[in-house]
């Protein structure tokens, strides 16, 4: 007798062994005929799957979390097997689900064009009415090495001869047999909800010194619905690409010349000092000192924090005088100088210093991604020295600084994770298991919701990390808080405590913008370009109908210059049309239209951008209100 415990915690009992999908079967026609695969003990297994002894069953059905990403992992060998069918020539290699989708990795002398795609998609249409089961069979290492051996399939039995073990699982529908762990859907009819999406290289085993293959994504859901508004979402998040609006809106360039590294204009300038100034503005009132620390310093420094052994393969390192020297990667090991250049006492806790510091990382050049992904940046880093009895009222006051630029003044949604420790650390465990302690009691503190991300913490201490989500629902790491027992030991930080006795002291590292080029670049995406009239570079546009305005226009421009209004004069002898056409173009919020009647009664013509209304102001009345209305407010 096989007892099988369902999720509710009921108990089937079998005569002899069973196979998930007839486990389904017992419980209902309609479960059955849903089920994609099954999970025994928590492991997901295909709905084929015999259970021969006592265990904890669960049926997965599309509703099911756990089944996007079959349904992927399916997908991609439904795309391999209409890619085999079209070009018989090709090699296959790998092919994973990964987020909202799938790629496969194929070896081709063909390169694939967007035309091949609809070819391909349009074959695996037809492959989906076959309905091809999929069968799972189970082989030795020798008899693997044979069949992907005859079928001269090199790349397979390169991962088999790595992989090591005994034996291995292949999985085939109709002609095409793969190496795969599985587990997937029933049969090739049971998918259908897909797109491919484009061609990019990538080399074998994301190895350089490989053969570059070709590598092609495609997107994959449960349900028509769900990719009809996973694609609409595309359509919208292409729209906002700040590389795009970035260039249009002149924010922002990149050049040949430093891949990565990139070039603000004066309107992109306007945005990062607003940014910058109100940081400092809100820091100051929060209790931190402003410092600067050094670009380039010693490797012995780097060696001291770990970074040299943990992180080199992102540094750029040079010599100065036959010494070692490296670009700083992160502003820690700087502000940890700044610490011991003073004796301190406990009386001086907590200690906050902030730095707008400039980071060089190296990032491989397939990664970098507008200013999402560069490898030159500006963080806006703080650290806080202090004593374990202040470890909770400082992360709760980190916490609160966060919220008032995120929800209050951009009206950012938020998520929060705790982030634990990595694989790759220094430091004693029971230092980790009390630094992420007073993380989680900071966070619960607040009454906040917060989601554990294991192992993904620095490698000096765990962290939290914020998540925004913008108007189009993509959410964004950009806050993080550090708190670090490590760093201090390392660097034989103290302090004099009330006993007269050195100390040690406990260190957070935190950002609030995260990168400041980054953040740039959500703001753009978040905002389509249309900045809120605070932060717009230009908040207002003149326009004059004829010359004989311009005069009266100069006038307007001076008198909104002289109350910091970022202001610009379009006097060309241009329609009124077309101007207007232009400013909005540009995004810009507000537009002053000056013809003869304004000019006579000093009055001007307001247009807001996304308006096709316009309405008449004195002069004196608009100014006092443009002034009032482009100020930095935190809402309530």
């Amino acid at each position: 007798m096989i007892e099988i415990k369902l999720p509710d915690g009921s108990i089937k009992e079998f005569e002899k062994e069973v196979s998930v999908k007839e486990v389904a079967e017992s419980i209902g026609k309609r479960l059955a005929k849903d089920a994609i695969a099954g999970k025994i003990n928590g492991k997901a297994v295909d709905l084929s799957e015999i259970i021969s002894e006592n265990s904890e069953v669960e049926i997965i059905t599309p509703r099911s979390e756990e089944a996007v990403e079959i349904i992927r992992h399916s997908t991609a060998h439904l795309m391999a097997q209409a890619v085999i069918r079209l070009f018989p020539n090709v090699k296959v290699t790998i092919g994973p689900a990964i987020e909202n989708g799938f790629y496969y990795d194929f070896d081709s002398e063909h390169k694939f064009n967007e035309e091949d795609l609809l070819k391909i998609e349009d074959e695996m249409r037809k492959i989906i009415k076959e309905n091809h089961k999929f069968e799972r069979t189970v082989v030795s290492k020798e008899e693997a090495i044979r069949i992907f051996t005859e079928k001269e399939e090199t790349y397979k039995v390169e991962l088999i001869n790595d992989l090591g073990g005994d034996s291995f699982s292949l999985y085939k529908q109709g002609e095409f047999l793969d190496l795969c762990r599985g587990p997937h859907v029933p049969s090739t009819g049971y998918l259908g909800s897909f797109k491919l999406k484009s061609v990019a290289g990538a080399y074998w085993r994301g190895n350089s010194d490989n053969k570059m293959l070709q590598r092609i994504y495609g997107y994959a859901f449960t349900t028509d619905k769900e990719l009809k508004k996973f694609l609409r979402f595309l359509e919208e998040a292409e729209k906002r690409d700040h590389r795009k609006l970035g260039k249009e809106l002149e924010l922002f360039m990149m050049s040949e010349y430093g891949a990565g590294f990139p070039f603000f204009l004066p309107k992109g300038m306007e945005i990062r000092n607003i940014l910058e100034d109100l940081w400092r503005k809100e820091h100051k009132k929060a209790g931190y000192q402003e410092i600067k620390t050094p670009i380039m310093l010693n490797r012995t420094l780097w060696e001291t924090s770990g970074h040299w052994f943990n992180y080199k393969e992102n540094m750029y390192t040079t010599k100065i005088d036959d010494e070692d020297v490296a670009i700083k990667p992160m502003n820690c090991p700087g502000g940890i100088l700044v610490y011991k250049n003073n004796v301190h006492s406990y009386r001086d806790f907590p200690l906050r210093t902030g730095e707008l510091g400039l980071v060089h990382r190296h990032e491989l050049s397939g990664v970098l991604h507008g200013l999402m992904r560069v490898r030159a940046f500006t963080q806006d880093d703080a650290h806080i020295f202090m004593t374990e009895e202040q470890i909770e009222d400082e992360i709760v006051g980190v916490i609160d600084l966060i919220d008032k630029f995120y929800s209050k003044l951009f009206g950012f949604e938020y998520e929060v994770e705790l982030s634990t420790k990595p694989e790759k650390a220094i430091g004693a465990d029971e230092i980790w298991e009390t630094a992420t302690n007073a993380l989680r009691g900071a966070i619960e503190r607040k009454g906040m919701d917060y989601k554990i991300n294991e192992g993904d913490g620095a490698f000096y201490g765990p962290k939290l990390d914020f998540k925004i989500k913008d108007c189009i629902g993509r959410t964004w790491q950009c806050g993080t808080i550090q708190l670090d027992f490590n760093l201090p030991e390392r660097f034989d930080l103290n302090y004099i405590g009330v006993d007269g006795e050195k100390h040690r002291p406990v260190m957070i590292h935190r950002v609030i913008y995260g990168s400041l080029e980054r953040f740039i670049g959500i703001l753009i995406e978040h905002y389509a370009g249309a900045f809120p009239l605070w932060l717009a570079p230009v908040q207002v546009k003149v326009l004059t109908i004829s010359d004989e305005q311009l005069e009266y226009a100069k006038k307007v421009v001076n008198l909104l210059k002289e109350k910091d209004i970022r202001v610009e004069l379009d006097n060309r002898n241009e329609k009124i049309g077309f101007k207007i056409r232009e400013a909005n173009m540009k995004k810009i919020p507000v537009q002053l239209i000056l013809g003869k009647n304004e000019m006579e009664v000093e009055e001007v013509n307001v247009r807001r951008f996304g308006s096709k209304e316009s309405t008449g102001h004195k002069l004196t009345e608009f100014i006092e209100s443009i002034v009032e209305e482009s100020k930095i407010k935190f809402e309530k």
